[in-house]
């Protein structure tokens, strides 16, 4: 692969604009339960077009979640959004409350972090900066 440019700061990246995850056929209650019930992100109205596809989209703060059909739907078990948050505490309280999973794990320096999964098995990581 030939590289056209060698300046990284050409491209000028700005920041994530969303990320997608896979949902069965069928799981936007359930999307709308996790992600607008025990996390709080309020929902988005989908472009018409877009809409018609089905899924679901959700937002809070600087974080947008897209959550697309997919065919043949397998969660993404190893794949993940790292997910930053300013009180990981009321983040996990909250998922716990819900009967919701929350495994801790103190490998990433600088950082507090969990992970979870959506209702398919979506694996999702939780991260808060120490200091």
């Amino acid at each position: 692969m030939t590289v056209p440019h060698s300046d990284p700061e050409h491209l000028a990246f700005v920041h994530l604009h969303h990320v997608q995850l896979a949902i069965p056929a069928g799981g936007e209650d359930a999307c709308r339960a996790f992600w607008g019930g025990v996390l709080g992100m309020h929902e988005l109205e989908k472009p018409a077009e877009l809409g018609a596809r089905g899924g679901c989209w959700f937002r809070s703060g600087g974080v947008e979640v897209h959550l697309g059909v997919e065919e043949d739907f397998r969660p993404a078990r190893k794949a993940h959004p790292g997910i930053l948050v300013a009180r990981i505490d009321d983040v996990a309280a909250r998922l716990a409350a819900a009967g919701v999973e929350v495994t801790w794990d103190d490998a990433f320096p600088g950082h507090r972090r969990f992970y979870t999964a959506d209702p398919f098995g979506n694996r999702l990581e939780v991260l808060q900066p120490l200091g």
